[in-house]
């Protein structure tokens, strides 16, 4: 049965109120005050927060604690540009290396992205999505790319899952799934660095909707509308 702890799920929690301008760029996450708001003790949102900050969702300073980092649209669009030519390069390596250990695991994952897509539960399509994904960095058999790809895919967890919440996008994104499986089983390096690209990669329509997300307050988010329509 699926579960989370109490530290992953304020960790989400925190996530959220971020994205949704609850806090500002430059505030201050203090543990007490985060402690009454969740109706919880420090102690998970200790480990929230560290989670927040190993990921890079926050910066953690000295003698001022968490302190809320979002990047600009722009900054944004450039970050998962980046994530896109990870996964594309590592959807190449493993169309070239694929064992068939590799061709399960990735099968697997895949197989368990099938019954939260059908449901619409995006939070679980996020964390089965996240193990399929894994799955190809370690099938590159590039062990540095994939450690770079996971960085970095770490880093922009919170902004995928948002991206899972647009209507219908449970089900294209298993299509695209399917699709990427297909060219890696085949080993055609570049469909399957293609279809890589194009699923990761958040441009047009696609990015415009999860700006307007990441203003969930209601106020615009600084540079909206500026990137995302290559």
């Amino acid at each position: 049965m699926y579960a989370m702890s109490q530290a992953f799920r304020l960790k989400q929690a925190i996530e959220d109120a971020v994205i949704a301008g609850d806090f500002l760029p430059g505030d201050r996450l203090d543990e007490s005050s985060l402690a009454e708001r969740f109706g919880v003790s420090r102690t998970p949102i200790r480990e929230a927060l560290l989670q927040l900050g190993a990921e890079g969702f926050i910066d953690v300073r000295p003698r001022r604690g968490a302190i809320v980092s979002v990047p600009t649209p722009t900054r944004l669009f450039e970050m998962f540009e980046t994530m896109a030519e990870f996964e594309s390069a590592c959807g190449r390596l493993a169309a070239r290396r694929l064992t068939p250990d590799h061709e399960a695991a990735i099968e697997a994952a895949h197989r368990g992205c099938e019954t939260p897509a059908r449901e619409g539960d995006s939070e679980r399509y996020y964390e089965v999505n996240r193990q399929f994904h894994e799955a190809i960095y370690r099938a590159s058999r590039n062990e540095f790319l994939a450690e770079q790809a996971l960085a970095l895919h770490k880093r922009l967890s919170a902004y995928r899952r948002i991206q899972l919440r647009a209507r219908n996008r449970l089900v294209q994104s298993l299509q695209e799934h399917a699709g990427i499986l297909e060219a890696i089983r085949a080993g055609d390096e570049q469909l399957a660095a293609t279809r890589l690209h194009d699923h990761v990669l958040v441009q047009g329509e696609r990015f415009s909707d999860m700006v307007l997300g990441l203003a969930g307050s209601g106020r615009p988010a600084a540079g909206a509308g500026k990137r995302g329509t290559r």
